[in-house]
């Protein structure tokens, strides 16, 4: 969705709504869809005193698997960003502002961005996730396998006899 924006930055008190859905349903992450059902947007740009900025809530169902025991996540985010939009940079180091300068701002391309960069490195489905036995695949939040896990990597095995010596 673009929006003009030519108005705003014209007339100081100017406030354009938003609301509207956006599909990332076809966005990848780690070889899964991580938002399969669309995105909801509700905010403003508003310019306060010569000052445009871009505020909004995105509201999405995140749908991942957990990386240390693949059981599925589903979790409800609610996410707040802003923005400060600018016609013109006087510097190259406004990392923080958004150019915009024939007027109009792509806004699926910023969200999409915002929504991917928010999003977990890691995703457990708790804190405390014990994983899968490494030797069986038995998830240990679930039961205990039995299995010695404290073997030492026979690449290791000369600095375990060094150990035992002393």
């Amino acid at each position: 969705m673009k929006i003009q924006l030519k108005r705003v930055f014209e007339n100081p008190g100017e406030v354009l709504p938003l609301e509207f859905q956006l599909d990332l349903s076809g966005v990848k992450r780690g070889g899964s869809h991580p938002i399969p059902s669309p995105v909801r947007i509700s905010g403003k740009v508003e310019n306060r005193a010569g000052v445009v900025s871009l505020g909004y809530l995105a509201n999405y169902t995140l749908n991942m698997q957990c990386d240390r025991c693949l059981a599925p996540i589903l979790r409800d985010c609610s996410v707040p960003f802003e923005h400060t939009i600018v016609e013109k940079l006087y510097t190259d180091e406004n990392d923080d502002l958004i150019l915009c300068e024939d007027g109009v701002l792509d806004l699926d391309e910023l969200i999409t961005s915002d929504i991917l960069l928010e999003l977990p490195i890691k995703m457990l489905c708790r804190e405390d996730c014990k994983g899968l036995c490494p030797k069986c695949g038995t998830n240990l939040n679930e039961s205990s396998c039995g299995c010695d896990t404290k073997q030492v990597d026979p690449r290791l095995e000369a600095l375990r006899k060094l150990l035992e010596e002393n």
